[in-house]
């Protein structure tokens, strides 16, 4: 295999790679838990509330693909199986239960801000720390993604 030659050194490239691997695992959490709310909402406002979490699920599709390749392109391994996943994620979940359309909601609006906060923190640590740039100008993208989940979900919060 080639050696990575991208201006960061193994070291800054591993604690990129770290930080990136427990945001794939609440990336991947959050996907999970939209998909499934998705498929088991109920109530008035069952089809608004139906395509709302198809969106989210969608985008954090992408998300999901976004962070994995971004570890592999900084010469990373990228987790893949769901143990890692939910050893790794910051991101409750909470197996056999079906909350109500409007706990759906606040659930998924609170993960999407609890990802912001996360990511307000990583993104100083991988641009000083680490020197990174390149992957702190991703993570903010996807915090100014996950802030508009959010403020959807707050929005639709009111409906539900």
């Amino acid at each position: 295999m080639m050696k990575v030659d991208i201006a960061l050194t193994e070291q800054q490239r591993e604690g990129v790679c770290t930080v990136l691997r427990t945001l794939l695992a609440d990336e991947f959490v959050l996907y999970t838990k939209a998909r499934n709310y998705h498929w088991n909402v109920v109530g008035p406002q069952f089809h608004d509330l139906h395509k709302l979490f198809e969106e989210q699920y969608e985008a954090l599709e992408e998300i999901v693909d976004n962070v994995a390749e971004r570890i592999r392109a900084l010469g990373g391994v990228s987790p893949g199986t769901l143990e890692e996943f939910r050893k790794a994620t910051r991101l409750r979940e909470e197996p056999g239960k079906v909350p109500s359309a409007r706990e759906m909601v606040k659930n998924l609006a609170q993960d999407h801000e609890a990802i912001v906060r996360q990511l307000r923190q990583d993104i100083p640590v991988v641009q000083e720390q680490h020197q990174d740039v390149g992957t702190a100008d991703f993570l903010t993208g996807l915090m100014e993604q996950h802030e508009k989940h959010a403020w959807m979900l707050r929005a639709a919060a009111t409906e539900a």
